[in-house]
């Protein structure tokens, strides 16, 4: 079921995950932040362990702010816009399992980003380990629930991950 982070006050009572896919919050940063009842559910949602999958405008809005402003305070974390773009396709390898993708797994995605994230973890425990042009490194971090990163997963390339997700899903809500 869709919600609205900008105009919402809270996410559906019977959601059982929740999926925050990229999207523009510098653009929206000043409704996102406005929203304070909608911040105060996203981040009870994800206190409560349930199954958050963020994918970069997603890992933004989980920050505890962007450019200033403030954000649902859900990662320990601190997100800026700049000037550089991060673009391209990616492997990436899953760095910290997840009740729906276990560690060493592999998936393909996309980055497409101009913002940076600082996390205030001394050992966070990353979410991927991307590779591109021989390259390697961290991307995102796993905080209970939650799976936050820059990187969009190609679904189509990887079509379990919908199936595994939405059944930790439901074992998250056979408990609650």
């Amino acid at each position: 079921m869709a919600f609205d982070p900008l105009t919402d006050e809270a996410l559906p009572d019977d959601a059982g995950a929740l999926i925050l896919a990229g999207g523009f919050p510098e653009v929206f940063g000043d409704e996102l932040a406005a929203n304070a009842r909608m911040r105060a559910s996203v981040a009870a949602f994800a206190a409560a362990g349930r199954p958050v999958l963020a994918e970069c405008g997603g890992l933004l809005y989980l920050c505890e702010s962007l450019d200033g402003r403030e954000m649902c305070g859900v990662l320990a974390a601190r997100a800026t816009m700049g000037e550089r773009l991060s673009l391209g396709y990616r492997e990436a390898t899953v760095a910290t399992a997840t009740p729906w993708l276990g560690a060493d797994e592999r998936v393909r995605g996309h980055e497409f980003h101009y913002s940076r994230v600082e996390l205030w973890a001394d050992n966070p425990r990353h979410a991927w380990t991307l590779q591109a042009r021989g390259a390697e490194r961290p991307d995102g971090v796993v905080e209970g629930g939650v799976q936050a990163g820059y990187l969009h997963v190609h679904w189509a390339a990887f079509p379990g991950l919908a199936s595994s997700f939405a059944h930790a899903a439901s074992l998250e809500a056979a408990t609650a």
